[in-house]
């Protein structure tokens, strides 16, 4: 066979499947789409179990009976794409509820810091995102500057600068914080004579 006729023949194929896979959707779409809304827990699931079953009866075509038939084999993929998300769901749940009794245990585990260090955390918080972010990754995830250079996407140089940008940034924030806490509430209200 020619080149020419293989590629008539692959798109009469493709036509074909395209014509049945039309009609396949148009006589059975709403009781694939009802029988979703029934089970599923909104529409928008319903519409997703919906697709993903004509993605699979595309995906099978061959395999999709005729007639009447190919309205049960659809209610059949129907049922195992809601049975796949259902589990699916159940897993993500599962996995939240372990990652949030982790983190309970953990926070137990780690008290909160006090005195100097709560208020250090405290002063960070008045940095911007971009300088608290560097410093965290130096102080508490120990990486050398490089290797924050390289979480964050810039040059070693860039991250160094930063670096003491930050930190002199936040050693004025606590020198602040200092001063303002070593004024006596007493003397702040006197007025000058």
């Amino acid at each position: 066979m020619a080149a020419g006729q293989i590629e008539k023949k692959e798109a009469l194929g493709r036509e074909l499947s395209q014509v049945h896979f039309g009609r396949l959707y148009r006589e059975h779409g709403r009781a694939i789409l009802a029988y979703a809304l029934r089970r599923a827990g909104d529409p928008e699931d319903a519409a997703d179990v919906v697709a993903e079953t004509f993605l699979i009866a595309w995906r099978r075509l061959g395999d999709v009976p005729t007639g009447d038939r190919a309205r049960l084999w659809l209610y059949g993929v129907a049922r195992r794409v809601l049975a796949n998300r259902h589990r699916a769901e159940q897993r993500r749940t599962r996995l939240g509820e372990r990652l949030a009794e982790s983190l309970r245990t953990e926070l137990a585990t780690h008290a909160m810091p006090r005195g100097e260090a709560a208020e250090a955390l405290r002063a960070m918080g008045e940095l911007s995102e971009g300088d608290r972010e560097l410093l965290l990754l130096v102080s508490w995830e120990e990486l050398s500057p490089g290797e924050a250079a390289r979480v964050l996407g810039v040059s070693p140089l860039a991250a160094r600068s930063r670096l003491h940008r930050a930190r002199r940034r936040l050693r004025t924030l606590l020198e602040e914080r200092e001063s303002a806490a070593g004024k006596s509430p007493e003397l702040e209200m006197e007025e000058p004579r």
